[in-house]
């Protein structure tokens, strides 16, 4: 409870924590919006290949112009203002940056800003939840055996999610579930950037499309990002994936611990100490009252009966049984909260998340009928979803990660519905992406698959 009291330290000591920031999108600019005001924060640079378009995310962000208008980075730490780059490597290599804040979402850049990172003594903040589903067992552990520290980042929900798991943990609480709430019905899994404003117009009111990435949001839409970031906080917590990964179940906010508990109790889970997702959308179309859709929970189960009868006293949402009980955030703010994980990184050097094994992972799943010499597009295209399954039966079958499933040329007809495998794709061996995903699948394997506790 004392991140505050830190900063104002390193603020009076006139030595802030010196951070530099790849990739000004919306994360990283709600992000910069509260780390101008924010005591003890320097940010040094901000890299993004459109230099333009980040100075004019700054702005509206509410910089004055003047704190972006550094020169150079020695120009900027002299000043204490902020070079704005397309040179993400140079805020890397600068030796006196202590954080490097990983946002630009796409898996092998975050790869190989990591690895330069970690190299250069530097602690990472992985926004680039994309590039942490790929190899961030691995780029922990790097990370790890270097002095620095790897982190999830705070304000995103799989750091939120892995709080409320140490939370109930450290209470002496058996989790039975953890995860967040989204809206879904099964056809999302089919929709692409075309189409998806057939969803997106129900509930957002976006009137200038140009404004959003299509693609983007609609990896968010077709259960990619939440298989993405469920595989996340398996990695991070000891907690593993249902075997045929995310159900969606539909859910109020109050139901939470009778519907997220496994099936031999009454809910609807496959078994204890798993994540899942729930929908704020019923299946046939009608919204979910007082639903979850950008909130985060935890169940936790009772094991005695006098902390059972404490449930009901104290308002802990418990289920019918009383065994069980829900804890829940109703919201996350991504970006305007992302300091917490700098502030702890730089000054407590904890992370706020970070993976610990590899016992989830994302597979690229087929939305159409996919033909032999198609080239795939990646998250959020018209080809493929992202998939959460068990670690070990992706390793056993071979199968594909969504976040290597871009650009690679089709070998084979793939059905829909059907998993993609390495061998169906034409891919370059000697990619950094494909090499590090490739080592870390050596390095961890089936032996660490749900080796640890759960409860």
């Amino acid at each position: 409870m004392n991140l505050h009291a830190k900063l104002l330290a390193r603020e009076a000591a006139g030595k802030p924590v010196t951070v530099g920031v790849i990739g000004a999108g919306k994360f990283g600019t709600m992000f910069l919006a509260q780390a101008r005001l924010t005591q003890g924060l320097h940010i040094v640079g901000v890299a993004d290949l459109d230099v333009a378009r980040a100075k004019s995310q700054l702005a509206t962000a509410g910089w004055p112009q003047a704190l972006y208008a550094a020169t150079s980075l020695a120009d900027a730490h002299a000043k204490r203002a902020t070079l704005v780059t397309n040179d993400a490597l140079a805020l890397i290599a600068d030796p006196r940056i202590e954080v490097i804040v990983e946002a630009t979402g796409v898996p092998g850049a975050g790869i190989a800003h990591c690895l330069k990172a970690i190299d250069n003594g530097k602690h990472i903040v992985m926004v680039n939840v994309e590039a942490d589903a790929v190899a961030g067992p691995l780029l922990a552990r790097r990370a790890a055996q270097a002095g620095v520290v790897y982190s999830l980042a705070w304000g995103d929900q799989p750091a939120l999610i892995c709080e409320h798991v140490d939370w109930a943990r450290a209470a002496g609480f058996k989790v039975i579930s953890a995860g967040k709430g989204t809206r879904y019905e099964p056809h999302y899994h089919r929709s692409n950037p075309d189409n998806v404003w057939d969803i997106l117009d129900k509930y957002l009111n976006i009137s200038d499309r140009k404004s959003i990435n299509p693609k983007m949001f609609n990896s968010f839409v077709d259960g990619t990002k939440s298989g993405i970031e469920m595989t996340a906080v398996c990695n991070a917590t000891g907690l593993v994936p249902q075997s045929d990964g995310l159900h969606f179940p539909p859910a109020t906010r109050f139901e939470l611990a009778d519907i997220c508990k496994p099936k031999a109790q009454g809910g609807t889970l496959e078994k204890e100490g798993v994540t899942e997702v729930t929908s704020s959308v019923y299946r046939d179309g009608t919204d979910v009252p007082h639903h979850l859709a950008l909130g985060t929970y935890v169940v936790i189960e009772g094991e005695t009966d006098y902390a059972r009868r404490c449930f009901k006293e104290y308002a802990m949402l418990p289920d019918k049984s009383g065994r069980y009980a829900a804890l829940y955030r109703p919201i996350h703010m991504i970006g305007l909260e992302l300091g917490i994980s700098v502030a702890s990184a730089a000054l407590r050097h904890e992370p706020t998340g970070a993976p610990t094994g590899f016992r989830s992972d994302v597979v690229a799943t087929a939305k159409k009928a996919l033909k032999a010499g198609e080239m795939l597009d990646g998250e959020g295209g018209f080809c493929v979803w992202g998939k959460q399954a068990p670690a070990d039966v992706s390793l056993a079958h071979g199968l594909l990660p969504l976040g290597l499933a871009h650009n690679v040329k089709l070998k084979r007809d793939i059905p829909e519905g059907g998993a993609l495998k390495w061998s169906d794709v034409v891919y370059d061996k000697n990619d950094t992406a494909v090499k590090v995903r490739r080592e870390m699948e050596a390095a961890f394997g089936r032996r660490n698959v749900g080796a640890e506790p759960v409860g």
